[in-house]
């Protein structure tokens, strides 16, 4: 059962830029996650425990984005949007939904570039706007000498081992599949790679 609310906000602008994944703005299309990872810092606020149960839906991002997008490129207020902090922007509803492509879709009509955080191989059916995007977005000033792309593509790993992972991340899909579509968006020319977070001590390190 999916969730529907109606949010004031979708684009949040963060005090600083972020300095692992570069982001200047966060964007949630969803509230929840149905991958319900047991180690999601997401478990210490109001979702509690369980955070599938309360997996809802923003029915209205895609007019919310378009409002606040449209301000912040008159403005030339360029900045990296992280898609998604708080949330797997490809989840299985999304398969359905298409909630993050149509908010994809948006972000390249103004201009924007992006990071994609995920886990999920639903991102292989949106490497035609993620191809946009790279090619056509405006970085920030300070971002151009350094970073040549407008999409970059990260994929979250914890472990490589799949009896662990299904007790970690009961939701998700399995690593190997990860690192696969991680491997098919590398050959398509995207700026990619793994975020192997969270390291968790005695599971998946070892003294090598």
């Amino acid at each position: 059962m999916v969730n529907e609310i109606q949010v004031k906000s979708i684009l949040n602008k963060q005090k600083k830029r972020d300095d692992w994944f570069l982001c200047d703005y966060t964007l949630n299309p969803y509230s929840g996650c149905s991958f319900n990872c047991i180690y999601c810092y997401i478990r210490g606020s109001k979702y509690g425990e369980n955070m599938a149960k309360g997996l809802s839906v923003k029915v209205n991002a895609s007019e919310l984005l378009e409002k606040q997008l449209s301000r912040r490129a008159k403005k030339e207020e360029y900045g990296i949007i992280a898609l998604s902090s708080t949330t797997e922007p490809y989840m299985p509803i999304e398969e359905k939904l298409k909630l993050t492509r149509r908010l994809l879709e948006t972000i390249l009509k103004y201009k924007f570039p992006v990071e994609v955080a995920t886990k999920s191989k639903l991102v292989l059916r949106d490497l035609d706007l993620l191809k946009a995007i790279d090619k056509n977005a405006i970085l920030p000033d300070d971002l151009k000498p350094k970073l040549k792309h407008g999409t970059i593509i990260s994929f979250s790993i914890s472990t490589l081992d799949e009896t662990l992972a299904k007790i970690l991340e009961p939701g998700a899909p399995k690593p190997m599949e990860r690192l696969e579509t991680m491997k098919k968006c590398k050959e398509e020319g995207f700026f990619t790679g793994v975020c192997f977070i969270p390291v968790l001590p005695f599971l998946s390190d070892s003294e090598e």
